[in-house]
């Protein structure tokens, strides 16, 4: 256990905001403002519709330095890439959803991530939030307590309350930061890619939703916090139920023709 402040420490270099197809550039540059006043510096931005932009600049009021470094991205891969914990924030909660904590209780898991490695905080567009899609790239979800007759936070409020909690988590005592590596964004997504692949392959989807089964499939494995070694060991139990099922398929059409010839 330790207590760090968040303000120049090297904790924040692994800190990433994420915006999500942002559409008024004002939110960009008040985002920005709030996060420069909790000591937050990192900010992505995934297709913003207009970026960079005189309104941006306008609403940073002094955060000039987050819009100049942003790095703007094409996908939400790409925002994550190199992530190895990410909180996604929403205002509502889904029938199919990972884990969902307060900002509270989120800070500190991302503190303790980032005492080693990169994490981010995920925001979704301003009108709807983050699609399924997106939300399925975070680790847990976080939902902001509100006025449930009146729950819709600005953009830029909600990336405030979430720079102050980790603020306040920082200076409060933090757990320490864990004893293996987790696999990175790209190393977790590629063993998605591969699982469906292989489900594919053997007609595991034939009487199954794929999406809605890939989503509670995220869901179980985002609780096991995956670390490098552990996906090298599930692809190659997928590879070789892959090579497997090859094999069946051929010895069964070779069976096949066998008794056509006969």
């Amino acid at each position: 256990m330790y207590k760090q402040n968040l303000t120049g420490s090297a904790i924040i270099e692994n800190i990433r905001v994420v915006l999500s197809h942002t559409t008024h550039p004002g939110n960009i540059g008040a985002a920005a403002r709030a996060m420069k006043t909790m000591g937050l510096r990192h900010l992505y931005l995934i297709n913003p519709r207009l970026f960079p932009d005189p309104q941006a600049d306008a609403m940073a009021a002094g955060a000039d330095d987050l819009l100049r470094d942003a790095v703007v991205c094409g996908s939400i891969d790409e925002a994550l890439q190199g992530v190895v914990f990410t909180v996604a924030m929403t205002a509502r909660l889904r029938d199919i959803s990972i884990e969902v904590k307060s900002p509270r209780e989120a800070a500190p898991l991302l503190l303790q991530q980032a005492a080693t490695q990169p994490v981010a905080l995920l925001f979704g567009t301003e009108m709807s939030g983050l699609t399924n899609e997106e939300m399925g790239r975070a680790q847990v979800l976080a939902n902001i307590p509100a006025n449930p007759d009146f729950s819709s936070l600005n953009l830029a409020a909600a990336v405030q309350v979430m720079s102050y909690e980790l603020s306040v988590a920082a200076q409060g005592v933090v757990p320490a930061a864990p004893e293996v590596r987790s696999a990175t964004h790209e190393q977790v997504e590629g063993y998605f890619a591969h699982l469906e692949k292989t489900l594919f392959e053997i007609g595991f989807f034939t009487t199954q939703n794929p999406a809605r089964l890939m989503q509670r499939l995220r869901r179980l494995y985002a609780r096991a916090r995956l670390e490098p070694e552990e996906i090298n060991i599930l692809r190659g139990i997928l590879s070789t139920t892959t090579e497997y099922n090859a094999r069946l398929k051929s010895r069964y059409q070779e069976e096949h023709r066998n008794v056509s010839e006969h």
